[in-house]
C-alpha cells in the first residue's frame, strides 16, 4: 500500500532518483528545492515495503483561482499501478479545496500514457507549446497544454 505525505527536503535525494529515472531530462535537485521553498503544494506517494520509498510524487502552484500541475511521476517500474491516478485525485482535492476554477498542465506530446490518464479525467488541450521540452536532438519537443474546468462548491 502507498500512503501519500508532504513532501520535504529529506525526500528530495529520493525524488531526484526518481526524477532521473523516470525522464530523459529531469529536474534538477535546485529545481525540487525551488519548489519546496517557493511553498508549492508538493506530496510524496512512499511505499511502506520498504519503508518510507517514494515511488512517486507531485509539485503543484495553486495561485489566483488556478492549479498548476508542474511535475507528477512514478518511479518507473510501478507505473500503470494506480499511483498516477492517487497523485493527480490528490492534486484535485487540493485545487477544489483551495476553491480553483481551473487546474492547468503541459504534458510532452510524446507521453501517450499521462494523457490518456488526463483525459480520463476529463483534460482537454487548449494549447501547443512549441519546443517547449528539450529534447534528444536539441530541436525540442512541443507541450500540449490541458485544462481541466472545476465546478465551483457555492
Amino acid at each position: 500500500m502507498a500512503r501519500l505525505l508532504p513532501m520535504s527536503p529529506s525526500h528530495l535525494p529520493q525524488v531526484l532518483a526518481l526524477e532521473r529515472a523516470a525522464n530523459a531530462h529531469p529536474w534538477s535537485e535546485a529545481n525540487l528545492r525551488d519548489s519546496l521553498q517557493s511553498g508549492y503544494t508538493a506530496w510524496v506517494l512512499v511505499d511502506e515495503d520498504p519503508p518510507q520509498t517514494v515511488i512517486g510524487y507531485a509539485i503543484v502552484m495553486i495561485a489566483a483561482g488556478e492549479a498548476q500541475i508542474l511535475n507528477i511521476g512514478v518511479t518507473p517500474r510501478r507505473q500503470r499501478s494506480g499511483h498516477g491516478r492517487q497523485l493527480l485525485e490528490a492534486i484535485l482535492d487540493a485545487a477544489r479545496e483551495a476553491s480553483c476554477e481551473m487546474v492547468l498542465l503541459e504534458v510532452r506530446c510524446s507521453n501517450a500514457a499521462a494523457i490518456a490518464l488526463y483525459q480520463r479525467y476529463g483534460f482537454t488541450r487548449i494549447g501547443l507549446r512549441k519546443r517547449y521540452y528539450r529534447s534528444d536532438d536539441g530541436t525540442g519537443e512541443d507541450a500540449l497544454v490541458l485544462s481541466l474546468p472545476l465546478e465551483s462548491r457555492s
